[in-house]
């Protein structure tokens, strides 16, 4: 039901979802603890499963909001996108901690790392196969999700759902060459700091990959059901712009861990 009021701001109201999701986060990355140190991972998809359900219940509410109650106004929107934009700003932050750690090792490596980088004993990915391919893919979605955004301004819907679904079918690509390039790994997290280095950061760039395409995905479905408009489509929009700053990280990664870091 649409509803009345007479100012441009959104009144929160009372919701569960929040409060499950920070539980559910909570026994995930307790799970996760235990799985690490060989217990059972039980408790790990329990608590990945509170989450995604929560998520999943809370965007429903959000889109709802959006869409069929109009209460995200454009002076609500202004507040969204600075909301965006600083959360960017601090996942900068986040890989910038890697990469420092990452050069602070590279540039001086210590006597236990044998004066050497890469290690003595580590055998490094070849950039120029697994590392260069997944550079293009995630180039190539950078590019199919910009049209998307491009297709929805010209209100031509048919070019921007089959787009934006080319752009989910590249994150997936993406994820299973990671996943299949971890399997082959010739070295360990446990090797030296260069293991530890490489996993975090490329790892959690992994994991970023994952909820962009999941973002990317939820903003397919609202596509489909055509929550989105010439003017009013912020939803993708803060998808667009999460998925080009993983691209971006991406591309330090690959010039500075693969191919600069063998």
């Amino acid at each position: 039901m649409m509803v009345v009021k007479k100012h441009p701001f959104h009144m929160v109201d009372m919701s569960p979802w929040p409060l499950s999701t920070s539980i559910g986060a909570l026994v995930m990355t307790t799970g996760l603890v235990k799985w690490f140190n060989q217990f059972n991972i039980n408790l790990l998809i329990i608590g990945l499963l509170i989450t995604v359900i929560s998520s999943f219940q809370w965007w429903r509410d959000i889109s709802r909001e959006s869409t069929y109650q109009g209460l995200h106004t454009k002076k609500v929107l202004s507040g969204m996108k600075l909301g965006m934009v600083l959360f960017i700003i601090s996942e900068v932050f986040f890989f910038l901690s890697f990469f420092w750690a990452f050069f602070h090792s590279s540039l001086s490596p210590s006597v236990e790392l044998g004066m050497q980088w890469p290690p003595m004993g580590i055998q490094p990915f070849n950039p120029m196969q697994i590392p260069l391919l997944n550079t293009i893919i995630l180039l190539s979605s950078g590019v199919s999700v910009t049209y998307t955004h491009h297709s929805i301004l010209e209100k031509t819907m048919t070019h921007s759902k089959k787009s934006l679904m080319l752009t989910v079918i590249l994150g997936l690509y993406f994820s299973c060459l990671q996943a299949l390039e971890y399997w082959e790994a010739p070295f360990s997290m446990a090797d030296s700091v260069y293991g530890s280095t490489f996993f975090m950061a490329t790892g959690f760039h992994g994991i970023h990959v994952i909820v962009g395409t999941t973002f990317l995905f939820i903003s397919l479905i609202r596509l489909m059901k055509n929550h989105f408009s010439s003017y009013h489509h912020f939803g993708f929009e803060a998808a667009a712009w999460y998925w080009h700053f993983v691209d971006v990280v991406w591309l330090f990664l690959y010039i500075n861990v693969y191919w600069w870091g063998a």
